[in-house]
Formats: structure tokens, C-alpha cells, sequence
């Protein structure tokens, strides 16, 4: 028995050890082969999964010649968050070995591993509710907590219930489980931000700790509490850009590190704190007050001053990239930086954000297994100089690349420019 990964490569085999050998030998059945049906042409592995189905493969159905002597029974196993395909559980034998209950039995492991993986979805749904359940009841109008793969599992206000036949995707299998499928799936993006609901009605997404789930306010209708939208461009630029409401606003370099300091710290900030990010050591609230002030006027009644916070729902590209991050997406996150936050800010705490959050996107491109990933790190104006990485990325490319040849032409410019400045 055999279980694999969605792409067919075989994770782990347990079997008598003569049997074990014998597929290794006459059949390269082993922990680390691939079983697609790109790669091996029909098989029990890469049908079942090219065919979302279980199946069985017998003796000379196989397309390889090697393969010809063996029975094949397997059977998808897939996620119960969102149906994905997540690998395949397979049985195979000797075709004089071969039994008529293999599939039956294949079918039933797959099913196990399904319903583990369900227990422990139903324990995060769990804690979820337990930790922000709280916060769906403080919420005004229609809301909800989704997961990151857009599960609704908890609603409050009057959210719109699913139409029997278009509910989350998923057959409800009693419990927990039909306590989410009253709710249609919602897609949302990374960072959260706007979404259009599935009854085309407009919600906003609020992150809740890092990526763990979303609260989602309906912001259309009479049951909606509108509040404003505020978008903010602060990566790669001197001065953010900011639109409020859809309309674009003129703010000075300091207003605009203040709402940077305002979305980094959501639950709040007193003057004390807001003075010391601003200024360090020596900065005095008063100072701090003052900022408030005139970006209240520029933004309007939005900024709350006991403590000092947003009320209006923020959308910006630092939500959007440590969303990238927390779901591990290395490669998307590196494409889609487009520099240091307000590269130019020497205000501390913009500084103590900026570092945290290159920090945390270099380390997930250089710990990713995606070359990819750190060719998009390179392109950014953080990454070009990044030697480390470049030298990474020379070793990894294949020869013929063309990107190779600039990978070696970069190392070797910084490995003299620290020779000139040594």
C-alpha cells in the first residue's frame, strides 16, 4: 500500500519487505517515483487521479510494458475544506495476487483519511468560533467569520443563507460540518479587503490574526454598516498614495506614516505610542496630537481618537502581501512587492515595520523549494543586491537558461563592489 501527493509522487509505501523489493525492482514502485499519467501513461495512481475517481488498473491495461505484471487499485483522497485533490491511497500486487476486495479496500482507506482530515477541520472551525466569535457579535449589520478558503462557520445580523443546492460545495455530514454549509462560499483575496458576495451584494474582509480567518461586513443594503473605504498604496513609494471613498487624497509624508502605523497596530494606539513611533525617545504626545488633527481633517471623522484607530475599512498592498506570506505563497508575494514600505521614512516605527516585513518576505524566498520565488526576490529593488540570493539562484538554474548568465554577471559585480568597498 501506497500513499502519494496530487502530482503522483509516491510519499511513503508499507508492505512485507520481499514484496516491497520485488515492485521496486520490476516495477519502480518506490517512496520519491512519480505516477502521473504525464510522466507514466496509465496507471492505477495517475488515472485516479487524472479521473477524480477510484479505479483499477489490471495486468496489460497499464501503458508501461513493466507495469504489465501488476494490478493497480486506487483512489483519490481529497481536502474536505474545498474538495481539492490533496493525493491518492493505492494498493498493488502481482496480478496472480490480485484480489477482488483491493479497490473496496483502497476506496475505504482513502475514506478514512478523508474523515481524519475533517475531524481536525471541524477542531479549527472550533477554535476559530471560540477565539472571534466575539467579535462577529460586536459586529453591526450583517456579518460573518470565514476561513481563509472562504468558508463561512459563523454569522451573525442577517447574513444571507446559501439556496438549498448552492451551498459551500461540501455535503454537509452532520455536526459542525452543517452549521457552515447554511452559507455560500465566498472567495477571499489575500490581506482581505472588498469582495463581491455570490449574491452580488459588496462585503469588505477584515483580516483576523495572521491569515487564521476573516470578518466579513455587508456593506450594501439597509442591514450594512457603511463606513468608508480607504485604500492605501504605501510599498516602494516616498509617499503613499490614499483614496478614501473613491476619491484620492493629498496627504503630506507624515500623514501618511501615520495611517501606516495605524493599520500595523489595528487595536489602537495612545499618543504616548503614536509620539514615539513618530519621533523615538524624545517625541512628545502633543506633537503627536497635532498630526492627528490635521489628518483628521484632510480624511475626515474616520480616525478615532481614545485610542487612536481607524474606523473606516483599509485595504492596502502591506494587508495584501503578509497575506501572500501567511498562506505561504513565497513566489506570488516576491512578484507582487514593489519595495520597502515608504522607503524614505525615518520615523521609528515605520522603520521597525519596514524591516520586519522585508525580513519576513526574504526569509520565505529563501527557505521556499521554488526557484521561481527568488528570481521574482532579485527583481525587486531589495533583492538586486541580495548576493546570497543571486548566488542561490546561479546554482539552481538549469544551463541553457538565459537568466543564468545575468544571475553570474550580478554575483560578480557585488562580489567586486564588496572587494572595492572591504
Amino acid at each position: 500500500m501506497g500513499a502519494t501527493d496530487a502530482d503522483g509522487t509516491v510519499l511513503w509505501i508499507e508492505g512485507a519487505p520481499r514484496d516491497r523489493l520485488r515492485a521496486a525492482d520490476g516495477l519502480n514502485f518506490a517512496e520519491g517515483s512519480v505516477w502521473n499519467e504525464r510522466d507514466a501513461g496509465t496507471n492505477g495512481i495517475g488515472t485516479a487521479l487524472a479521473a477524480d475517481h477510484a479505479l483499477q488498473v489490471f495486468g496489460a491495461e497499464h501503458f508501461s510494458a513493466g507495469a504489465q505484471e501488476w494490478t493497480c487499485s486506487a483512489a483519490p483522497v481529497r481536502d474536505p475544506d474545498d474538495g481539492a485533490v490533496l493525493g491518492a491511497i493505492d494498493l498493488t500486487s502481482h496480478y496472480t495476487a490480485a484480489h477482488p476486495f483491493a479497490l473496496t479496500c483502497a476506496v475505504a482507506t482513502a475514506e478514512a483519511a478523508e474523515a481524519r482530515l475533517r475531524d481536525l477541520m471541524h477542531e479549527r472551525d472550533a477554535r476559530l468560533r471560540a477565539r472571534f466569535e466575539e467579535r462577529v457579535g460586536q459586529a453591526r449589520g450583517a456579518c460573518a467569520l470565514a476561513t481563509p478558503s472562504g468558508r463561512v462557520i459563523a454569522a451573525g445580523g442577517g447574513w444571507e443563507r446559501a439556496e438549498p443546492g448552492e451551498r459551500n460545495g461540501q455535503a454537509a455530514r452532520g455536526g459542525q460540518a452543517e452549521q457552515s454549509e447554511r452559507y455560500e462560499r465566498v472567495t477571499v483575496a489575500p490581506g482581505g479587503g472588498e469582495l463581491l458576495l455570490p449574491s452580488g451584494a459588496r462585503a469588505f474582509a477584515e483580516p483576523l490574526g495572521h491569515g487564521e480567518a476573516f470578518l466579513l461586513r455587508a456593506c450594501d443594503g439597509v442591514r450594512g454598516a457603511r463606513r468608508p473605504l480607504l485604500k492605501l498604496c504605501l510599498l516602494g513609494r516616498d509617499q503613499g498614495l490614499v483614496e478614501a471613498g473613491g476619491r484620492p487624497l493629498t496627504l503630506t509624508r507624515r500623514q501618511t506614516e501615520i495611517l501606516a502605523l495605524l493599520t500595523a497596530r489595528p487595536a489602537g494606539m495612545t499618543s504616548e505610542q503614536l509620539a514615539a513611533d513618530l519621533y523615538g525617545d524624545d517625541g512628545q504626545p502633543g506633537a503627536a496630537r497635532v498630526q492627528v488633527h490635521r489628518l483628521r481633517r484632510a480624511l475626515g471623522r474616520w480616525v478615532d481618537t481614545d485610542p487612536y484607530r481607524l474606523g473606516a475599512e483599509v485595504e492596502s498592498d502591506v494587508a495584501r502581501l503578509q497575506g501572500l506570506l501567511d498562506r505561504g505563497a513565497a513566489r506570488e508575494a516576491a512578484e507582487r512587492y514593489a519595495g520597502p514600505l515608504l522607503p524614505r521614512s525615518e520615523a521609528p516605527g515605520v522603520v521597525r515595520e519596514r524591516e520586519r516585513l522585508e525580513a519576513w518576505l526574504r526569509q520565505a524566498v529563501m527557505t521556499a523549494d521554488d526557484p521561481e520565488a527568488r528570481w521574482a526576490w532579485v527583481q525587486t529593488p531589495s533583492g538586486d543586491d541580495d548576493a546570497p540570493a543571486w548566488k542561490r539562484l546561479l546554482a539552481e538554474l538549469e544551463f541553457h537558461d538565459p537568466r543564468r548568465s545575468l544571475a553570474a554577471a550580478r554575483l560578480r559585480s557585488l562580489r567586486a563592489e564588496q572587494v572595492v568597498g572591504g
